[in-house]
């Protein structure tokens, strides 16, 4: 029960693009269409996941006994950049349709705040290794949860006559906004 609530504050009530406002350039550029969202959505997942695991490890077993805490962005940032460069030398080489698809925005994971901003916090907040792993995979799925809604909501817009003052960013905005006043309803739960 315990790991539920946390998995439910982690992806819902203190979701990372739509509560905490971390991650929008991907999660307003990659949502065009689900199957794109949903590929991004595993990326990030997949990075977020394995970024909160070795930053939680390099900071607890290595900056911390050196009291080197001050080094922690620094370190983290390394770290993220050389996950997104094997993810991305792995897509290319595993899945060049989705390689092709995530295009600019996966080397765009590399400098995704959210990336960082969990693994930051994750560590400030005291969590030890394995709540920061799980903060991180559960963060990561409401990246995934948001950016896969928001890419259904475009693609059903696509078919809707929307004025013209409206059309292209103005109503993605409102759309992202609305469902940003949606996921506050979620901060009831706990």
């Amino acid at each position: 029960m315990n790991l539920f609530l946390f998995a439910i504050s982690a992806a819902l009530v203190n979701n990372v693009v739509l509560v905490q406002f971390q991650g929008l350039c991907p999660f307003l550029g990659v949502s065009r269409n689900t199957k794109t969202a949903a590929g991004m959505g595993g990326a990030v997942i997949f990075v977020m996941t394995l970024a909160s695991t070795v930053t939680s490890v390099i900071y607890y077993f290595v900056l911390v006994p050196l009291s080197l805490e001050y080094l922690n962005t620094i370190a983290f940032i390394l770290i993220i950049a050389g996950l997104v460069q094997f993810v991305e030398m792995f897509l290319k080489k595993r899945v060049p349709a989705l390689y092709k698809a995530l295009g600019v925005y996966l080397p765009l994971i590399t400098t995704n705040c959210a990336v960082l901003g969990i693994a930051i916090s994750s560590v400030q907040s005291g969590l030890g290794v394995g709540r920061c792993i799980a903060n991180g995979f559960f963060s990561a799925v409401g990246f995934a949860i948001s950016i896969t809604i928001l890419a259904s909501i475009r693609e059903k817009m696509e078919r809707n006559n929307i004025p013209k003052a409206f059309q292209g960013g103005p109503i993605i905005l409102i759309a992202a906004g609305l469902m940003a006043l949606a996921f506050q309803g979620f901060s009831g739960l706990m």
